[in-house]
């Protein structure tokens, strides 16, 4: 199987965001802080630019996502703002260090 342009891609982008938790884990708090403010805005970004892909029109469906390709809209919240409202506030709430925003001091 050829090396396509997605797989070079997702690649990229998985190896990016893991070393930033690599680094994130394993940085001392100066480090640390200074890679949350470095990196922190850019995701952000990154996510708000695909939430805005998927921001539900006038009649509460998501404009990018369908079932199949001759079918309807499927009604919001679509599977991006789910994933992503589960991965910000379900995903690390075991107490530890990577729980919810609410959990830091």
């Amino acid at each position: 199987m050829g090396v396509t342009v997605f797989s070079q891609l997702d690649k990229s982008l998985n190896e990016h965001l893991s070393t930033l938790v690599r680094l994130a884990d394993h940085a001392d708090d100066q480090a640390a802080a200074e890679l949350a403010r470095a990196e922190l805005p850019r995701v952000v970004a990154v996510v708000k630019a695909l939430l805005d892909e998927h921001r539900p029109d006038e009649r509460g469906r998501c404009p990018t996502c369908r079932t199949r390709w001759w079918s309807r809209r499927r009604p919001s919240p679509c599977r991006a703002y789910l994933g992503a409202q589960l991965c910000l506030t379900v995903v690390g709430q075991d107490g530890g260090r990577h729980g919810h925003l609410r959990n830091a001091g």
